[in-house]
């Protein structure tokens, strides 16, 4: 298993695509705030696809790098970590 990518790790392409669901969704700074202590844990994802339930939202992502957002009643694919 590797380890998700720290913000600074990710290519401005998916940066700009992250803020732009954070923005679209919503997502709130309490929301990003529990992100961001997740992420700082330094947790460990699979290769394959894979999401995140934060109650509020869902963060999805692929390997190392997280992809999008989703809402709370929205469909992940991949293995729910």
């Amino acid at each position: 298993m590797a380890k998700i990518a720290t913000w600074d790790q990710l290519s401005a392409a998916i940066r700009q695509h992250l803020v732009d669901r954070m923005r679209d969704r919503r997502i709130t700074l309490a929301d990003l705030n529990a992100l961001r202590l997740w992420m700082e844990s330094q947790p460990e994802v699979p290769a394959g696809e894979w999401h995140k339930d934060f109650g509020s939202f869902k963060l999805c992502g692929e390997g190392s790098y997280p992809k999008t957002f989703l809402l709370r009643g929205q469909a992940a694919r991949g293995t729910r970590l």
